[in-house]
């Protein structure tokens, strides 16, 4: 008789961890595009901030020394703000990369599922005709035993 292969729930629980794992990569992910949006969020309102300063000193005077400063500041601004962007689009992109990981995890999830449960099916099956076997053999002996007396 046919007994179940104890592979299957090792597989799936292997499986499972592998998903599981790939969901946290996922969520860090997740929070590291959302640190990364409020950075470039904090860096265009501080850029335009130093802008609308440049623009109301513009009415007034402002030394050379102070207008090249404050011009150099809002370079950085900028150059920050494309570092950012930068490094926003790979943390995207390593996200879309991780969401396809999971799904390919999850496929191979389903599939351990699938195969430990078919196994289960097919050993149940086995010990239903094993015992219809058993059952089809005492019948006969009892019918053998029966027409004997």
């Amino acid at each position: 008789m046919r007994q179940a292969r104890s592979c299957w729930p090792v597989l799936v629980k292997k499986a499972e961890e592998a998903v599981n794992d790939v969901q946290n990569d996922i969520v860090q992910a997740m929070a590291r595009v959302a640190q990364l949006e409020a950075s470039h969020q904090r860096l265009c309102k501080l850029y335009d901030e130093y802008r609308l300063q440049e623009q109301a000193r513009d009415a007034t005077v402002m030394g050379m020394q102070a207008s090249m400063n404050h011009r150099q500041f809002m370079a950085q601004l900028l150059n920050l703000q494309q570092r950012v962007v930068v490094d926003l689009g790979k943390a995207q992109a390593t996200l879309g990369q991780m969401r396809k990981k999971r799904l390919q995890a999850e496929i191979e999830l389903h599939k351990m599922q699938s195969l430990h449960e078919q196994d289960a099916k097919a050993v149940a099956q086995d010990v239903k005709r094993y015992e219809q076997r058993q059952m089809d053999e005492l019948g006969v002996r009892q019918f053998i035993l029966g027409m004997g007396s």
